[in-house]
């Protein structure tokens, strides 16, 4: 058996709420030392806590929500396969590098072939006179 780890293995839901508390913590922590938590006197920090548990709060749904979410967009048929390349690495683009070489040395890779084929693919103009000729 191979000893990298899984996808699943790699977002297991307790390290999902983590990095939501953790984010929560961050955003709280911000929120009450930016709204005077620490200062003291009549009338400072009143609000603070509140204030800091509802920002921490609304930033752990909001992490959790948008971290499920980018959750679905996984295959479920390749979340059991090891990880054996990076994962936003497209295999077609390892082809495509070795085959595509500019050879200005100018351009990306691929330019001037994508370029190429975009002006065959373009329509062509009318040749001038070609409407004014009847059979």
């Amino acid at each position: 058996m191979s000893d990298r780890p899984t996808r699943r293995d790699l977002l297991r839901p307790v390290q999902l709420l983590g990095v939501a508390f953790a984010c929560a913590l961050f955003a709280g922590g911000v929120t009450f030392v930016t709204t005077g938590g620490f200062q003291s006197g009549p009338g400072t920090g009143v609000a603070t806590l509140p204030l800091t548990a509802i920002v921490a709060g609304v930033t752990f749904i909001v992490v959790l929500l948008g971290l499920s979410l980018l959750l679905l967009a996984v295959d479920p048929a390749q979340v059991s396969t090891p990880l054996d390349r990076p994962v936003l690495h497209d295999p077609d683009d390892a082809e495509d590098a070795s085959a595509d070489h500019s050879p200005s040395g100018s351009e990306p890779n691929g330019a001037a072939s994508r370029r190429a084929e975009s002006d065959r693919d373009a329509p062509k103009p009318p040749e001038p006179g070609a409407d004014d000729q009847r059979p």
